[in-house]
């Protein structure tokens, strides 16, 4: 059961829909005001920026509130009681999800997104430090308390980055499990499938609708979770030194193991971007690019092979002239459109994408946009030289 009515969130689709048609001028100024009309949506939204200003701040107030109590009420309490009362509050902070979804009627408005964060942070360091001398059993209930309330609050709110919190849990949870390596990827790979599988199956009934946005990306998340399992050159933590000096983690591993694992690398990428292609999915497709540049990145490492400084450039110009090519191919089609594909931008909301960006980057590094002022160059003094203009004394 959704939190938002089917009808507000069909609205704020199709009211979407309508400003990418009206940028692309699809529709004109009358057509649009027209069909806006009769799409008016109750639900309150706010934009990119705003909404990460708010999600912090949230987190910062929620935060103070609760440590402020622990020193005013609770300064000597033992871990039980402080894991108690933190789980009253991963309860309190639910509630005000509810609330603010329900009486407020937030949509990604920021607020609501970092009390539902901070329920599931509650949630998992409450029941962690509830337990008394937590034994593996304690220690493997927390990522899994996690992982279920980040899926409720997906499919409660549809917060499209819920179901990637819920993935971050599982490989904690299968570490207290086992302290095999190989069995652990094999774990989380399995429930990364299961989820994929599940996805798969309940994503056809909404395939033209508003939420099938919210399975693609979940569904894209899922590809991507399973490749980054099976291909251990990319689950060290020092990963840039491995894949420098060769493939220490092929002494991890069985022979059987890490060979397998080096041919699904190949095998998994074709399937994704098969998958999406045929469902004409951009967020899968683009796990599918994404897996298969990882592929090539870790193929050296993977047999061993000692890494050059010019491998970058050599991937780089071989993504340049695929990318160049596909392009081409797709113009030479009649009308530019080959098999519902186009190489023409056919929306608006990818140049807000590339807006908003450029927007981030010029917070975070301004130089890289506009460049600090360069000092002037000394000149030389003296005497005069004509008419033309230049004055120096050499």
């Amino acid at each position: 059961m959704r939190a938002y009515r089917a009808s507000s969130e069909e609205a704020l689709h199709t009211r979407d829909l309508l400003k990418d048609w009206a940028g692309e001028s699809l529709l004109t100024e009358a057509q649009y005001q027209q069909m806006e009309k009769e799409t008016v949506c109750d639900l309150r939204r706010t934009n990119i920026f705003l909404r990460l200003v708010l999600f912090f701040f949230t987190l910062i107030i929620v935060g103070a509130a609760v440590g402020l109590f622990f020193v005013l009420f609770l300064t000597h309490a033992g871990e039980q009681t402080t894991g108690i009362f933190l789980l009253v509050f991963a309860a309190i902070s639910y509630a005000a999800v509810e609330f603010a979804v329900a009486r407020t009627l937030l949509y990604r408005y920021g607020i609501e997104e970092a009390l539902a964060a901070c329920s599931v942070g509650f949630l998992c360091v409450g029941i962690l430090a509830t337990g008394h001398n937590p034994s593996h059993e304690t220690e493997s209930l927390v990522p899994a308390a996690g992982a279920i309330l980040s899926l409720w609050i997906w499919h409660r709110f549809g917060l499209p980055y819920a179901p990637l919190a819920a993935m971050l849990f599982v490989p904690w949870m299968t570490s207290c499990w086992t302290s095999s390596h190989p069995v652990q990827h094999v774990i989380v790979a399995a429930f990364y499938a299961a989820g994929l599988l599940a996805v798969a199956a309940i994503r056809p009934r909404h395939r033209f609708t508003y939420l099938d946005p919210q399975y693609s990306i979940a569904e894209a998340l899922f590809w991507l979770g399973i490749y980054l399992a099976i291909n251990l050159q990319l689950s060290s933590v020092d990963l840039l030194a491995h894949w420098w000096r060769g493939s220490p983690a092929a002494t991890e591993f069985s022979k059987a193991f890490y060979w397998t694992t080096w041919v699904l690398t190949w095998c998994l990428p074709p399937v994704v971007l098969t998958r999406g292609l045929r469902l004409k999915d951009r967020f899968v497709i683009a796990v599918g690019v994404i897996a298969a540049i990882l592929t090539l990145a870790t193929n050296k490492p993977y047999l061993g092979w000692t890494r050059n400084t010019w491998d970058p450039m050599l991937l780089g110009a071989l993504l340049i002239g695929v990318a160049v090519y596909i392009r081409r191919w797709l113009a030479r089609a009649p009308d530019g459109i080959r098999h519902g594909f186009t190489a023409q931008r056919l929306s608006g909301k990818d140049k807000r994408w590339m807006s908003a960006g450029s927007t981030a980057i010029g917070l975070v590094a301004p130089d890289m946009i506009t460049p600090s002022p360069q000092a002037a160059s000394p000149q030389f003094g003296g005497g005069d030289s004509g008419g033309g203009g230049a004055s120096s004394d050499f």
